[in-house]
């Protein structure tokens, strides 16, 4: 009986550890081989190391590093891409998104349509930065207060 109860403990550790691995996106305990390349942005709102980064809304790699540059005034994101994903054109646009309403924020790369691929070290030059959700709020509000103040209206 007391074996029983042990090891139905044990079982059950074991799932909350597991469970806590999976939220914290560490259920890999090495990357997979892959390459790095750095994108600048104005504003990368709530990312995170370790979030996401998709294209065309599979998960083809995570974020290594976030930094800021004090020359150009941008924060600087390092993505560190799969390495089965090689064939990513190098005039490919990052852009930050937000997963639903108020979901986590990834970088999403759309592809262009040069010949020449990302490698190792390179720049993705085309970014869009985060959407922040209450300067959309306030923009939002502001116009419709300003539509429905003005004359003829």
């Amino acid at each position: 009986m007391e074996i029983s109860v042990g090891a139905f403990v044990a079982i059950g550790l074991a799932a909350l550890l597991l469970l806590a691995l999976k939220v914290a996106n560490l259920t890999q305990f090495s990357p997979p081989p892959g390459y790095e390349v750095t994108a600048y942005f104005d504003n990368i709102g709530g990312l995170q190391v370790r979030s996401p980064v998709k294209m065309g809304g599979v998960l083809i790699g995570r974020i290594t590093h976030i930094g800021f540059d004090s020359k150009r005034f941008q924060a600087v994101v390092t993505l560190r891409i799969n390495q089965i994903y090689d064939g990513i054109p190098s005039d490919t646009a990052a852009n930050v998104y937000t997963a639903g309403l108020l979901g986590e924020q990834y970088v999403g790369l759309e592809a262009g349509g040069d010949d020449t691929s990302l490698v190792a070290g390179d720049e993705i030059t085309i970014t869009q930065s985060a959407v922040v959700l209450e300067k959309a709020l306030q923009e939002f509000l502001y116009n419709k207060t300003a539509k429905s103040s003005s004359p003829g209206s």
